[in-house]
């Protein structure tokens, strides 16, 4: 079946890429860096035999594995993952290891021996006794998000272009940029990907299928004060930074906070602050399950600025919540037949299906709300966008095992789509 060794080494070449996004930017991809590793891509579709490829002006990577052997009604699927890492740390200078035949025992990270990883700082990797883990060499983020992905949709192609026995209906593949900052289909069009139905490889571990997201909303808040030399300032300065010290102590701190949730429950997180006694700026992201509890959410920081402006009129308060995506169950409950087919898929690989819920968001989500059923599928990654993450080997190699069953679960189906 799948070359392991291949795979292993694809995602050990990709990793050492700096691919880092940049939320700060307004260009499209928000770094030239992540068109380095597009480039790698493309030349290697080209060289399996991949149609198509090419790289938009916005920065994605787009390719066709031709139909073969399969009625002309069966759907267009898309493989879709992202090429950037997270801007929360460096990914600048990625030194891969691979823990060869896992004994249970702590990892501990050469570039940083602080940097440990265990069954307290990493759940779940006593279980992974036997296979192959990967990790950083703890100065570093791994990439593994979702650069794991990229590679377990590059195994695929190699395979399918190379096994020409299997019939399968047209198949697309597309490599995001910026999906770590949010914008990782702002500019795809659903007749750039031309598919009918898509899967993100941007899940954790064996056997998760996500058809529930987080919606999101992101807010910025800036305060502008008064500002004048502080030997002066009496009845006169009005200080920003304090004004939003008494705004971030007004929000929840023991509930509706990222460290004090779990499951279902959302947040508003405070993830960046800057400026002066003249002005700040704060920004944050609001998550809930539902609309109305993210509505709730955007209220109470709204209302909080509110009656930060009203304890000294003479500061300004603006607050401005921009929509980034939607629950992508809202529309994938409506017709289940992609969920479906992952779950079975996944069961064909002998694994059982793991239906979590995402904390998070995926290409898929805002790709769904777009109008193409795109459910996210597991990639093998854990303790993502920081020192201590890692993946399984083997876990990636039945992420590609998931999704050669796919292909061959929608060559049976016919397209409904009436695309």
């Amino acid at each position: 079946m799948i070359d392991i060794d291949d795979l292993e080494e694809r995602f050990l070449r990709y990793v050492v890429v700096d691919t880092q996004s940049d939320e700060e930017s307004k260009s499209a991809p928000s770094t030239a860096k992540q068109l380095d590793l597009q480039r790698i891509l493309a030349d290697e579709l080209v060289a399996i035999g991949a149609e198509d490829v090419r790289i938009t002006d916005y920065g994605c990577l787009l390719a066709t594995i031709p139909a073969h052997n399969a009625p002309a009604d069966v759907p267009t699927v898309a493989f879709i993952a992202h090429v950037d890492t997270a801007p929360a740390f460096s990914g600048t200078g990625v030194k891969p290891i691979v823990h060869r035949d896992y004994d249970g025992s702590t990892i501990v990270l050469p570039d940083d021996a602080s940097k440990v990883l265990n069954e307290e700082t990493a759940p779940g990797l006593l279980e992974k006794r036997g296979q192959d883990i990967i990790t950083a060499s703890g100065r570093t983020l791994l990439g593994a998000d979702d650069k794991a992905g990229v590679a377990e949709i590059m195994e695929l192609a190699s395979y399918l272009l190379s096994h020409h026995e299997i019939a399968h209906g047209k198949i697309r593949l597309c490599f995001t940029p910026d999906e770590e900052v949010g914008r990782g289909v702002d500019n795809l069009t659903l007749d750039d990907l031309g598919a009918d139905i898509a899967y993100t490889l941007d899940g954790g571990g064996l056997g998760e299928v996500t058809y529930e997201s987080f919606s999101a909303d992101h807010a910025v808040v800036k305060i502008t004060g008064v500002s004048i030399h502080p030997g002066m300032a009496r009845g006169k300065m009005v200080n920003a930074l304090q004004r939003a010290a008494r705004l971030v102590d007004s929000l929840p701190q023991y509930t509706r906070t990222p460290e004090t949730t779990s499951g279902r429950d959302g947040f508003i997180h405070l993830y960046k602050m800057n400026g002066t006694s003249a002005q700040a700026e704060l920004h944050f992201i609001l998550r809930d399950f539902e609309l109305s509890g993210l509505k709730a959410d955007s209220d109470l920081l709204r209302q909080s600025c509110t009656l930060i402006e009203r304890g000294d009129p003479r500061a300004k308060v603006e607050c401005t919540i921009t929509p980034q995506y939607r629950n992508m169950r809202y529309w994938l409950e409506k017709d289940m037949r992609p969920v479906n087919l992952a779950i079975e898929a996944v069961k064909q690989a002998g694994i059982d299906p793991l239906l979590t819920p995402i904390r998070g968001g995926t290409d898929g989500a805002r790709l769904t709300e777009m109008g193409l059923p795109t459910p996210n599928l597991f990639a093998g990654m854990h303790n993502v966008h920081g020192p201590l993450e890692w993946a399984s080997l083997q876990e990636m190699e039945k992420a590609v095992e998931t999704c050669l069953n796919l292909v061959n679960l929608w060559a049976q189906e016919k397209n409904k789509t009436g695309r």
